[in-house]
């Protein structure tokens, strides 16, 4: 190696470069055809998109450009399939290569995703994830984590807890954290950990991976396992990015196992600066208040009040007395308004009394008695004089009047006779003035035109 020359080594900004110029000059990847589920999508609005293609084996990052994203009729979401068409290129910053998508069509949900979207539907509806969380204890003494034995994250939680507070206890209950005896194994450590009755916090967690490799995280069991714990939980599962289920139904989530062993426990030295600032803090305050009162006590001491105590009342002496004169004095004023009142209101009262009313109505009443007297006999004088003038005429009118006159009608079968057509021969009745006579009907002799004559 000491007899290659300097000027004989590339620099990395050339063999990128370099790697970037086969990369756009290979006619292979100028235009790929690629299907795969799309991963780590965060849309960004109006804005270039930065996401993954994965497929159960593999992984590429993918950009799509604004004015290529704007066209599409649909909104990417992590998890679904996708069919993309576009070219291979290297990013010179990072040096890595990555698809610059130009089309985009989906091609379908994957089944884990759906079933994942299909679980937490229902479990939302069910309010697991809305349900009160369980608070963390700030001084917790026993911690149980459920995760791999063989895993960095027990390794992290233990580092990051002896560190912060090494009196903490950290206990691990093994679990299988992939494949498809996991969950159920999960499910059994969270219920032994919560049998065990000494624990102040859970801890579930594991690395990162795809969506299958933390499947046992999205499955019913362990959900439920998690909701129905008395242990306050931690979820730290997969990377910042992921979100599984259990993060959802546990009381807090983490985004790494070592923010979860910060979460579960506090800073030892920390809090011991705190209570000996809090000590600190407690004996200058009751040593202030001490001093305040011992001046106080003092100056209340020196008070004349406690050399002549009868100085304490004189003042309290002379309000009384004055408070007493005030009184009587308000009092003597408020009688004199009250009297001066009631002679006010009698004089009203008298100046409304009905007696004089009273005595007029009954004169009103003696007079209207006389005129209807009056009027009464008046009325009755000429009601008289009327009857007697009626009395007369009707008597002038009378068939006995004029029967006196000489007079007379004849009757018949109880019937007047007024023609001699109603007359027939038999016996008849006179009746005269003064009485009647019975007469005998023989011969009937009508009048003829020359008799009226």
């Amino acid at each position: 190696m000491s007899n290659v020359a300097t000027t004989d080594y590339l620099t990395v900004t050339a063999l990128t470069q370099y790697l970037k110029r086969k990369f756009d000059m290979d006619p292979y990847l100028g235009k790929v055809y690629l299907t795969g589920e799309i991963s780590n999508f965060r849309l960004r609005p109006h804005a270039h998109q930065y996401f993954s293609l994965k497929d159960d084996h593999a992984k590429i990052s993918a950009i799509m450009f604004r004015s290529a994203f704007e066209k599409l009729k649909f909104t990417p979401e992590t998890g679904m399939k996708v069919l993309v068409v576009g070219r291979i290129s290297l990013y010179e910053p990072s040096g890595s290569y990555q698809i610059y998508v130009e089309r985009m069509e989906p091609d379908g949900v994957g089944q884990l995703y759906q079933a994942y979207e299909q679980l937490k539907k229902q479990l939302s509806q069910e309010g697991l994830f809305t349900a009160t969380k369980r608070p963390l204890p700030r001084f917790p003494k026993r911690i149980a984590v459920v995760t791999s034995p063989s895993g960095a994250v027990i390794r992290d939680i233990i580092t990051t807890a002896r560190r912060r507070y090494p009196i903490a206890q950290i206990v691990l209950y093994p679990a299988l954290v992939q494949g498809n005896d996991a969950a159920a194994d999960i499910v059994r450590q969270i219920q032994r950990a919560n049998a065990n009755g000494t624990f102040d916090t859970l801890i579930i967690g594991r690395g990162g991976g795809s969506i299958e490799d933390l499947w046992p995280f999205n499955e019913e069991a362990v959900a439920r396992a998690i909701a129905a714990s008395q242990l306050p939980v931690i979820s730290s599962v997969g990377h910042e990015t992921d979100t599984t289920i259990a993060d959802l139904v546990a009381d807090v989530r983490a985004a790494t196992p070592t923010a979860a062993a910060e979460l579960a426990v506090p800073v030892l030295s920390d809090e011991l600066i705190k209570l000996q600032q809090q000590r600190t803090r407690l004996v200058n305050a009751m040593a202030n208040r001490i001093k305040f009162q011992q001046e106080r006590l003092n100056q209340l001491l020196s008070a004349y009040v406690f050399r002549q105590p009868q100085r304490l009342y004189e003042t309290y002496v002379q309000r009384l007395d004055r408070a007493q004169q005030g009184l009587t004095q308000q009092m003597h004023t408020q009688l004199q308004t009250w009297q001066q009142r009631t002679q006010l209101a009698q004089q009203r009262l008298t100046s409304q009394s009905p007696v004089p009313r009273i005595h007029q109505a009954q004169q009103t009443v003696q007079q209207t008695q006389t005129r209807l007297q009056t009027e009464m006999r008046r009325y009755l004088t000429a009601q008289e004089t009327h009857v007697a003038q009626l009395a007369s005429g009707l008597d002038y009118l009378s068939p006995l009047k004029i029967m006196s006159r000489g007079y007379s009608y004849v009757t018949q079968d109880d019937q007047i006779i007024r023609q001699t057509a109603a007359l027939k021969p038999g016996p008849a009745t006179i009746h005269l003035s003064d009485g009647t006579a019975s007469a005998e009907i023989k011969t009937i002799t009508p009048a003829t035109e020359e008799n009226h004559d």
